[in-house]
């Protein structure tokens, strides 16, 4: 009974031992007499107790790391405090156990010593303008390296770039240098350009000035020709009106004359012009000039009437 008792145990443990549940996501490496025998995958997997063990438990999820923080010296000879994380992937679960004793260990002394060769092939300026660069150039020498622990390094991301104090200081001081150049160039800038829109506003002010000036001469010497010619039209007219208005004098001259009593009327008529001619000279001044005959005003009328006998003859 005893017996029967002890079988029942083993064959209980014996089973107890030869079922392994494996999670999902996860890879058991089982040796079997310690020489690698199988990858258990997730599910239920049967091993042989006392003869299989399950040497290692890997995951297949992607992992972070963190690098630990060191100082590297860059192509200027700065020193820099450099601190990344970056994240793998266990793609071979054999060469993870049997490539090396702790690829952990192994990825991240590799990313320290690669990212110290990186930065020293920089300049201090470059290295925070190509952190990309950096980053690139790190997951490619890792990546090519742990294929041989069965790693696959997904990325690695600089955290910190910290330079010593003084090179902070010098660095906060160029930048404020650049922002107060760059105030000055936008002021300038915008002194210029204000001087310019001054200068194109004056110009433009001129050209409408002169414009007006020069159309307004135009519109002058305009209203002085119509003036001119309004004066030339209205002098014309009145020379024909004083024409007309002689011509018809004459005509109704002629006409008295043609009349009875008109010669007399005419003598008359000229007898006081030639008085009062005479009276306007001795009015307007001191010299005279006289015919030898001034007194004799008949005379002159008689030679007034000859004339206009002569006329009337003719006509």
């Amino acid at each position: 009974m005893e017996f029967a008792f002890i079988l029942l145990v083993v064959a209980i443990i014996f089973a107890i031992k030869s079922f392994k549940i494996v999670p999902q996501q996860n890879a058991w490496i089982v040796e079997r007499l310690g020489k690698f025998h199988a990858v258990l995958n997730p599910g239920l997997n049967i091993v042989i107790p006392f003869v299989d063990r399950v040497a290692y438990k890997h995951s297949l999820k992607e992992v972070p790391l963190d690098v630990p923080s060191q100082v590297c010296i860059s192509r200027d000879n700065t020193q820099l405090e450099v601190d990344g994380i970056l994240y793998y992937q266990v793609m071979d679960p054999r060469l993870a156990s049997y490539g090396t004793s702790n690829y952990e260990l192994a990825i991240s002394q590799l990313a320290q010593t690669t990212l110290r060769s990186v930065i020293g092939k920089l300049e201090l300026d470059r290295t925070f303008e190509e952190r990309e660069e950096i980053n690139r150039a790190v997951v490619n020498a890792l990546d090519e390296a742990a294929i041989n622990w069965g790693v696959k390094v997904l990325r690695y991301e600089i955290k910190d770039l910290t330079p010593p104090e003084s090179i902070l200081h010098s660095m906060q001081q160029q930048i404020t240098a650049e922002r107060e150049k760059r105030a000055r160039i936008a002021q300038s800038e915008g002194v210029k350009q204000e001087q310019i829109n001054l200068a194109t506003g004056q110009r433009e002010a001129d050209i409408q000035r002169s414009e007006g000036e020069m159309q307004a001469a135009i519109n002058a010497s305009e209203g002085e020709r119509q003036a001119q010619i309004n004066r030339a039209e209205g002098e014309a007219a009145s020379i024909r009106l004083v024409a007309q208005a002689n011509a018809e004098a004459l005509v109704l001259i002629a006409q008295a004359i043609g009349q009875q009593g008109g010669s007399d009327a005419v003598n008359l008529k000229l007898a006081e012009q030639y008085i009062k001619a005479f009276g306007n000279i001795a009015k307007a001044g001191n010299t005279m000039l006289l015919p030898g005959n001034a007194a004799d005003v008949g005379g002159a009328v008689a030679s007034a009437m000859s004339v206009i006998e002569q006329v009337k003859g003719k006509a």
